[in-house]
């Protein structure tokens, strides 16, 4: 059996010892979205000069979690772990997830990143009750060749472990470009191939869908393995933009139904640009329309 059919077989099996048939069942009745989680680069532009102030509104929107990203040297968005976590805990948001940058791009050695000093960044993440790290993202420098891909699965695995001896998981985002050919291999293909006990899958639906692939096949592909979906819309218009949740092309009630069989945990609505009003409102209205969503 080839190592990655065997990964796959494995995840299916833990994905079923890990949950229980009653929460299975349970999970399978539900027919409505009841608790939503954001990610905080939505509202980059407004979170850095008042980030109570926009925490409060977003709770009061309906949100009850999130996802945190500018995470190193000991600091959250730009704020240290104790000024931020009182912040937090006041909004009464909760941190389920952060993303964590590699911190070697362009010749940087950055701290509390997952080349320098990782264990920083989990005992960090740890103090602000996160659940989960994340890999967001790699500089176009960072992928320019497979053997770059390689070195990025050793390190994945290396701090997925570290995670793991932490309490905490560990998964890695996707984007487009990770689904284009390079050197005549999938760069994703490669990162699959790590161990799915430490290395988990965050998977971006606008950016599967961008790279004209089926987030439902992936999810079938890699059942158990995708804790934290990426909740963002695919315009119509031309060059595919980004949009607000339920104004795009993606069917959200088909995809939900796949929640349990993925393995999914958290969801984060997110809408990097093309705001049809600004950042607050296009995540108001992504709630909106999952709020009212039935699958």
């Amino acid at each position: 059996m080839k190592r990655r059919d065997f990964i796959g077989k494995t995840s299916v099996a833990t994905a079923g010892l890990m949950t229980a048939p009653g929460l299975v069942s349970k999970a399978l009745e539900e027919d409505i979205v009841k608790s939503f989680g954001f990610q905080a680069y939505t509202v980059r532009d407004v979170i850095y000069d008042d980030m109570a102030g926009t925490l409060k509104t977003l709770r009061k929107a309906g949100f009850s979690y999130m996802e945190l990203f500018d995470f190193q040297e000991g600091k959250i968005l730009g704020k240290p772990i104790a000024e931020a976590k009182k912040i937090i805990e006041k909004s009464k948001l909760k941190v389920k997830s952060i993303h964590v940058p590699t911190g070697a791009a362009d010749g940087q050695k950055v701290s509390g990143t997952m080349n320098i000093d990782f264990q920083r960044a989990v005992d960090d993440a740890a103090e602000l009750g996160a659940e989960y790290l994340v890999c967001p993202y790699l500089t176009q420098g960072e992928r320019t060749k497979i053997d770059q891909y390689k070195a990025l699965a050793e390190l994945l695995q290396k701090c997925g472990e570290m995670c793991q001896k932490s309490g905490l998981g560990f998964a890695y985002h996707n984007h487009e470009f990770e689904f284009e050919k390079l050197q005549g291999q999938i760069p994703y293909d490669i990162i699959l191939e790590t161990d799915p006990y430490y290395v988990k899958l965050e998977l971006d639906m606008f950016w599967v869908r961008y790279a004209g692939l089926d987030p439902i096949n992936l999810i079938r592909e890699n059942a158990g393995r995708i804790p934290l979906w990426h909740v963002k819309d695919l315009s119509l218009d031309d060059g595919k933009k980004m949009t607000e949740v339920g104004n795009g092309i993606i069917d959200w009630p088909q995809l939900f139904r796949y929640q349990v069989e993925s393995g999914m945990r958290y969801f984060y609505v997110e809408q990097d640009t093309n705001f049809a009003n600004n950042s607050i409102e296009s995540l108001k209205t992504g709630i909106k329309h999952l709020k009212k969503m039935k699958y």
